[in-house]
């Protein structure tokens, strides 16, 4: 079954076609400024063991923009970026995560799903490779497009430091 591992070191994520193969694809990507950890109200991106509990945002436009993720109806570009320099811009398609690891990454205080946590479009401006989200795993839009294509909900995600 396919799996996604995602590299904080390395700001990479990578997919995998079965167990102990090699990457099918990979791309580098945006994961959190501050770092790793579980904590609501941090910021950081959750170590371990996930699942894309959901798949949001079939048919919508290449950068679309969501918020609460529900698409707002515009479409991102440097316009709207000035009009809005404060938003946290998620793009074109959501993989919406939820922690599989009981009091390290699902319920309580750590809950990822509870943290809003997804793989998500970004920017093309924004870079990638270096650590910029506020939790989040971002990434190119054309590349979120792909992944999203390509991993059915339930898929497997396990996130390294």
């Amino acid at each position: 079954m396919a799996h996604i591992e995602v590299d904080v070191a390395r700001q990479y994520l990578r997919l995998f076609e079965r167990e102990g193969a090699r990457p099918v694809w990979e791309t580098a990507v945006a994961t959190a400024k501050n770092g790793v950890g579980e904590r609501y109200g941090s910021y950081q991106t959750p170590r371990g063991l996930h699942l894309v509990r959901a798949k949001i945002g079939v048919g919508a436009p290449r950068g679309a923009v969501f918020v609460g993720r529900r698409p707002t109806g515009e479409i991102y570009g440097p316009a709207l970026r000035q009009l809005h320099p404060q938003r946290d811009w998620v793009l074109t398609r959501i993989l919406w995560l939820s922690g599989l690891i009981i009091g390290q990454n699902r319920l309580g205080d750590v809950d990822t799903m509870r943290r809003y946590i997804y793989i998500h479009g970004a920017p093309d401006e924004d870079p990638m490779g270096v650590p910029s989200s506020h939790g989040c795993v971002k990434m190119r839009n054309d590349d979120v497009l792909e992944l999203f294509e390509r991993v059915p909900a339930g898929t497997r995600v396990h996130i390294i430091a």
